[in-house]
């Protein structure tokens, strides 16, 4: 039995040993795929906080021209928004292109104009609310001052006849009176 044992030996440290390769390279492969995975998704997330960054120097970059350069035309603070945005970017590592940047403040742009309209709206609701009660009150108060003027109208029409006098008697004459006639 022994002899069995000693002939099968080297077979089974063979296979054990091939068995055992299979087994890390699975293993390795699996590894490296995790590994792949793993990187993919943190170059996934840099790019999505690079864009957050961009966004954000973005915003600035509009709200430094929108300020600083009040009197200036749309594309002239354009330029300013996109020098500013392109050097603060730049001394951060992230490298743009400069159609992804001017659409970025594009973007910020929009984002402005349509908070703007939004607070111009819920600003104008309330005084058009008191505009309305106020139009209310005076065409209640132009009513009323109508009917008081219409009520002094028929009630002096209806007091008129009944406040003439009566004809005052004329007095007999005392002496009489000469009356000459002109005949042709």
């Amino acid at each position: 039995m022994q002899n069995v044992i000693e002939t099968i030996q080297p077979a089974i440290s063979t296979i054990v040993t091939a068995i055992v390769g299979v087994l890390v390279t699975f293993a390795l492969a699996g590894i490296n795929t995790l590994k792949n995975r793993a990187n993919n998704w943190l170059d996934a997330r840099t790019t999505d906080a690079q864009r957050e960054v961009i966004h954000k120097v973005a915003g600035e970059a509009f709200a430094l021209a929108q300020t600083a350069f009040k009197e200036a035309g749309g594309e002239r603070k354009l330029q300013e928004a996109l020098q500013y945005a392109s050097l603060t970017l730049s001394s951060q590592g992230i490298v743009v292109s400069q159609v992804e940047l001017k659409s970025a403040i594009e973007k910020a742009y929009l984002e402005y104009k349509t908070k703007t309209k939004a607070v111009f709206a819920t600003e104008a609701q309330p005084n058009e609310e008191a505009a309305q009660a106020a139009a209310k009150e005076a065409v209640s108060g132009l009513a009323a001052k109508l009917n008081e003027f219409l009520a002094q109208a028929t009630a002096e029409v209806v007091l008129v006849p009944q406040a003439q006098p009566e004809p005052e008697p004329v007095p007999a004459p005392t002496e009489p009176t000469q009356v000459s006639v002109a005949t042709e």
